[in-house]
């Protein structure tokens, strides 16, 4: 790529890639220091109690080990004030680890052992005896579903269904077609291939800095200061680099208490890394049993949707997602009704997961459309473009943008949807049962406020900075390629800091909206560069600029000219020895513009499958997916591919592989490693084609982005459900489809 050619929009590679593949990029637990001790964090074996006594003695005995804590010991520095809350917190009293003999859940952490290595830590931990007094625990979904409640208000994205529009029961009753069908969905696990771990670096004043496995340092630096009673000044989290999260990073998790609580207590440097059977011990997909049912004229006319929703939380939090008003939002209808509540368990609570609410909300709505359309003898396609809303009917404020129609034309083309036989059981490779399916997806495209800092050095180097994250989504290339082009100088000219609580604030990395709010804010304040610059310039002796106004130049190669004649510009580094300053710098706090709640604003998606299904032994395997998508302005096509292959690959496995077993008896996860937790290999993945539709949205930020992370996975389970039931001519409700339902 030439240095004058335009970075957004062009497919470069990752910046750190290199530092990746050849093992520089450093982990949370990976940083290191002389003395450093390690944890080992000792689980509960059963899920509702009391501990009724804790021997420590055979641990302690080991030599190499420093101390074991409890709920009898913990220091008093620990503050369990249940008041503060982290910025993903939802209503309730969040989970305090060591606070008492009470044991809420299986798995929970209830000792830390700390020794010199990580090895000793780990064998004293299973010299640990702890006596408990049992009680009956809940941990059945089904068994209590009749107890459900409306959840309370709490976690910032959480939006309770719109209220009932028209009569939906009544016209459901009268519509000529009807389809009425339970869907249901399990527990799912995060599983990234780097656990949690926090590293904590004692200093000798007693300040602390943190590498923390974390998708918000800023969320994890303010948890510490609150939970501990110190000065933000006093604590200072970094991460660098994360080795995938999904939603698993986005709140503060226990070992980071347990980390820093030893830490402070023993005046040393520790490590606590939790195991891979202990990344089951916090957090989750919430399981679903969601009820959704349609009626429509004989044309497809939709008369009555009607999706109600139950999901499971904790006993001490409310954790809620959006699930069902995506129902209210996606087609055109005047009956509709949408309700959803939570189901409190013996189990720990809930977090976000990629596309939270929607990637279950949508299986559901859009299993039951292709359930519609079969009973119909209509197209899939034609029957969503029959109900395709042009406004948001939930609020009736129009999109932003909205090129879906361009999807699902787009993607049915590449894909070949027009030779599809619409029988079940009608298309056939040999032996294999061959189906066809198809689904819409959306999600929110969302802006935060938040900072960067841009540094302009005389040598033409630029450094841009801000405290987000990089949980493996491009960020560091993505912002790179921002401020490059802002600018206009070389990509290779430009360093993007971020991973540090020290630096300008930024919101958690989630729900798709870092390119649209860190991004806007780092244009932002490559365009505050770009103003003094440019005053500079004009007041060169000679200046080729000197009669010229900010809207008639260019910034391209490190050169700001005039843009009718190229040849009458000076270069960056120019303008500022003339200035005579060695540094340049602006700091910017991008916030939404205030226009943004007049509109709707979302990602949208067209997805079509086929599977072939073995028509003696039921296997099943997805052979060829196209997945279109309607994402704004795309910053870098290379990652952004990425992203959509990896939420199609995820939901791939949504509809075939991945189901977290609990047994009710135990109430405990039991396939709680990566040997029993299925998930797809490189042989259940084939073809993949991501279709990026044209789309200019001037409204969603000062950018055109729209996020991309969610959307990829969104509506490819209902594809796949859809596809198998084209093949086989049987419907399997319950996720994911397994042989036997299928057999």
């Amino acid at each position: 790529m030439t240095t004058s050619s335009k970075p957004i929009g062009q497919p470069i590679s990752r910046v750190e890639g290199r530092l990746k593949v050849t093992g520089q990029a450093k982990y949370a637990g990976e940083f290191n220091k002389p003395g450093l001790l390690y944890g080992m964090v000792v689980s509960s074996t059963i899920a509702k109690g009391r501990i009724k006594s804790i021997d420590t003695s055979a641990a302690l005995a080991v030599p190499g080990v420093l101390h074991v804590f409890t709920h009898e010991n913990r220091p008093s520095t620990a503050w369990f004030d249940r008041n503060y809350k982290d910025d993903d917190a939802p209503a309730g009293s969040p989970f305090r680890p060591l606070d008492g003999a009470d044991i809420i859940y299986s798995g929970q952490p209830i000792a830390l052992v700390v020794a010199e290595t990580f090895e000793l830590a780990r064998h004293a931990a299973s010299l640990v005896r702890v006596e408990y007094k049992t009680q009956e625990h809940e941990t059945d979904l089904r068994a209590r579903q009749h107890k459900g409640h409306e959840p309370a208000p709490g976690k910032g994205g959480y939006q309770p269904p719109p209220k009932p529009r028209g009569q939906a029961d009544k016209a459901l009753s009268k519509a000529s077609v009807q389809v009425d069908a339970e869907y249901s969905s399990p527990v799912e696990h995060h599983n990234p291939m780097e656990p949690h771990a926090s590293t904590v670096i004692y200093e000798d004043d007693g300040t602390l800095t943190l590498y923390d496995k974390t998708q918000g340092v800023m969320n994890s630096q303010q948890y510490v200061a609150k939970i501990f009673k110190l000065g933000e000044n006093e604590v200072r989290v970094r991460s660098p680099f994360v080795g995938g999260a999904f939603g698993s990073g986005l709140r503060p998790q226990y070992q980071l208490f347990l980390a820093v609580m030893a830490a402070r207590e023993l005046k040393r440097s520790v490590r606590v890394t939790l195991t891979r059977q202990q990344m089951f011990t916090f957090g989750h997909r919430p399981q679903t049993i969601q009820r959704v049912a349609l009626g429509a004229r004989e044309d497809g006319t939709l008369e009555s949707v009607v999706h109600e929703a139950f999901a499971e939380t904790s006993r001490f939090e409310d954790y809620c997602e959006v699930v069902v008003n995506w129902s209210g939002q996606l087609y055109a209808c005047d009956n509709v009704r949408l309700e959803y509540k939570v189901v409190p368990l013996d189990q720990y609570t809930p977090v976000d997961m990629r596309a939270p609410g929607a990637v279950l909300g949508l299986y559901a709505l859009e299993s039951a459309m292709d359930e519609l359309a079969h009973e119909l003898g209509m197209c899939p396609v034609a029957l969503r473009l029959k109900n395709y809303a042009e406004k948001d009917p939930n609020t009736g404020r129009p999109f932003s943008s909205k090129e879906l129609k361009a999807c699902y034309s787009q993607g049915a083309e590449r894909f070949g949807w027009s030779k599809r036989n619409a029988t079940p059981r009608s298309m056939r490779d040999g032996k294999h049962l061959v189906g066809w399916g198809m689904a819409t997806g959306s999600w929110d495209a969302m802006q935060q406020p938040a900072s960067a800092r841009a540094v302009l050095s005389i040598d033409g180097t630029l450094t841009v900075s801000s405290a987000t994250s990089d949980i493996g989504t491009g960020t560091y290339t993505a912002m790179t390629q921002i401020a490059a082009d802002t600018l206009g100088v070389p990509l290779e000219a430009v360093t993007f800091k971020l991973g540090d609580s020290s630096l300008p604030m930024s919101p958690l990395e989630g729900g798709s909206w870092t390119v649209s709010s860190v991004g806007s804010a780092v244009k932002q304040a490559c365009e505050k560069l770009r103003e003094q610059v440019f005053k500079w310039a004009r007041k060169l002796e000679k200046s080729p600029l000197a009669e010229t106004e900010l809207n008639e130049v260019t910034f391209a190669g490190g050169r700001v000219f005039f843009t009718e004649d190229p040849s009458r510009g000076v270069s960056i580094t120019q303008a500022m020895r003339h200035a005579g300053v060695l540094h340049l710098e602006e700091v910017v706090t991008s916030l939404p513009n205030p226009v943004q709640k007049t509109y709707t604003m979302s990602t949208h998606s067209a997805v079509f499958v086929e599977v072939k299904v073995d028509e003696e032994l039921g296997v099943m395997k997805v052979t060829r997916v196209v997945s279109a998508i309607a994402g704004g302005r795309i910053i870098n096509p290379k990652t952004a591919r990425s992203q959509i292959i990896g939420g199609v690959v995820w939901g791939i496995s949504m509809a075939l592989h991945e189901e977290t077993a609990v047994d009710p008896n135990l109430g405990r996860f039991m396939n709680h490693n990566l040997a029993e937790y299925h998930v797809p290999v490189h042989a259940d993945v084939h073809d993949i084609e991501v279709i990026f539709v044209d789309e200019e949205d001037t409204i969603v930020n000062p950018l055109g982005a729209k996020g991309l992370g969610e959307i990829g996975i969104v509506g490819v389970a209902a594809a796949v459900a859809n596809a198998i039931f084209h093949a086989t001519g049987k419907r399997v409700r319950d996720l994911p489809i397994t042989l036997d339902k299928l057999l």
